[in-house]
């Protein structure tokens, strides 16, 4: 069986045919940096890295693009209430989520655009829209005419008569439906000069004019999380097919993280963020529990769930290494057939995950049996399965890791607990004993910075 993705716009799971032959092309809508990422925010990115890996291993040039939206309301809103200049905040936050995909092993893109960098690339979108008649320029905002594309809502099942942009009013837009490209300059904000006058780029508009920039008018992959069907994604395909391009061949959406029944998002207040969550566990167990699911079904986290994860990831990782200290380091193998057969199905990480914990029993009862010759294949074959999903315990990230993920583990859970001793203090108004508490840990030397994400901690270089 060769790879078969499922394609949301023909809500089936189709055969992986590249536009060029051993070549795959991947346009992945990247973070709108606005704030400290969260593990809902990196399930998308570690998602993709799998497929990425899985191509990769089986003889494809992969060239995946990932954006970064740095300009936006959002970003706009929450540096002004910081007391920041926007691109100051969006680059930290960019550096952050950067520093967040890293940790977790994904692999670097293939080209990491950001969006204030690309703004003659849709100058000459918006101009191609007009000139088809697709958009108009109206109060110093160009927006696109949403009935003028037939088939629009098709990729996200949207009825024409009833759809919402979920933007605010704009008294140049001809049709309640229509969505804007550009934003005509507002007081304070920043702009860019155009032929209809200055202003900033809207959302949707970025990432077409990305996506072709990079890799053609026609690629093979778009992928973004659920919630990006609609508007973005729809919006997406209609401006890029309106203008003339093909755009994307398949179009993949996985499933979100949720607490509580939610999804996992700053403006619920229910956030794991990535320093929070890995200062409970290693890198490469957070790793494991977000692909461990099927990317396209939601992930319903909780403190048990992630456990029972660290002790899945555990046993693989002890196999391997009993392996190593009786038998030497096991090289990279072959994949057993239900591993490939599940990577196949649509990137069936539950099942493959299942392929490879049953080489883990059947190689661990050859080491108690002193088949060591079995148990050596059997560690080979869990490496090369392990090293698809960016999992192999022996890879140098993780390797060399873990000889201090122990002990940083442990001063995490000694920090956050003064930490917490200190938001209740200053909860009380009891700022004596808050201050006190920085105090202890800037003796031991820890520096605590209060940012609007909460305090930030660092150990200070010697």
């Amino acid at each position: 069986m060769s790879l078969h993705l499922h394609d949301t716009a023909t809500r089936s799971l189709r055969e992986f045919v590249p536009l060029r032959p051993r070549t795959a092309s991947i346009y992945v809508c990247g973070a709108t940096v606005q704030g400290v990422p969260h593990i809902g925010h990196v399930r998308s990115a570690l998602n993709y890295d799998v497929l990425r890996r899985w191509l990769m291993a089986t003889g494809h040039d992969v060239l995946l693009v990932r954006n970064v939206t740095d300009i936006d309301d959002k970003i706009l809103a929450k540096s002004a209430e910081a007391g920041r200049r926007w691109w100051e905040w969006a680059y930290t936050h960019e550096r952050a989520f950067e520093d967040a995909y890293t940790a977790l092993g994904c692999l670097p893109p293939s080209a990491l655009p950001r969006a204030t960098g690309h703004v003659p690339q849709m100058v000459e979108l918006m101009a191609r829209l007009i000139d088809r008649g697709h958009a108009y320029a109206a109060a110093g905002d160009v927006h696109f005419a949403v009935a003028t594309m037939d088939d629009y809502g098709s990729l996200s099942g949207q009825r024409l008569d009833e759809v919402s942009q979920g933007e605010s009013a704009a008294s140049g837009k001809r049709d309640p439906r229509d969505f804007t490209l550009w934003k005509g300059a507002r007081p304070g904000e920043p702009s860019w000069p155009t032929p209809w006058g200055p202003g900033r780029p809207g959302w949707h508009l970025e990432c077409s004019a990305m996506a072709t920039t990079y890799l053609g008018p026609e690629f093979d992959i778009h992928g973004g999380g659920l919630d990006l069907v609609f508007p973005h994604h729809e919006n997406e395909r209609a401006q890029s097919r309106a203008a003339g391009d093909p755009f994307a061949r398949y179009w993949l959406h996985n499933g979100w993280v949720t607490l509580s029944g939610e999804k996992m998002s700053k403006s619920l207040g229910n956030t794991l963020s990535i320093p929070a969550t890995l200062r409970r566990v290693r890198a490469v167990e957070l790793r494991y529990y977000l692909i461990a699911a099927h990317y396209r079904s939601a992930i319903e986290y909780s403190d048990g769930a992630l456990d029972e994860a660290v002790t899945a990831y555990q046993r693989i990782e002890s196999f391997v290494h009993r392996v190593r200290e009786r038998c030497g380091v096991p090289e990279p193998g072959i994949w057993c057939a239900e591993f490939v057969e599940a990577m196949d199905d649509d990137l069936g990480t539950p099942a493959a995950l299942a392929a490879i914990h049953t080489t883990v029993r059947e190689g661990n009862a050859a080491l108690d049996a002193g088949e060591h010759s079995a148990a050596v294949s059997a560690a080979g074959s869990v490496r090369a399965m392990t090293g698809v999903l960016g999992l192999d315990p022996l890879a140098d990230q993780w390797r060399s890791a873990s000889t201090s993920d122990a002990a940083s583990v442990a001063l995490a859970f000694l920090v956050d607990r003064l930490l917490a001793e200190r938001a209740e203090a200053r909860h009380r108004s009891d700022y004596t004993t808050a201050d006190a508490v920085r105090e202890q840990l800037l003796s031991a030397g820890i520096t605590v910075e209060d940012t609007p994400d909460g305090p930030v901690w660092t150990v200070k270089e010697s």
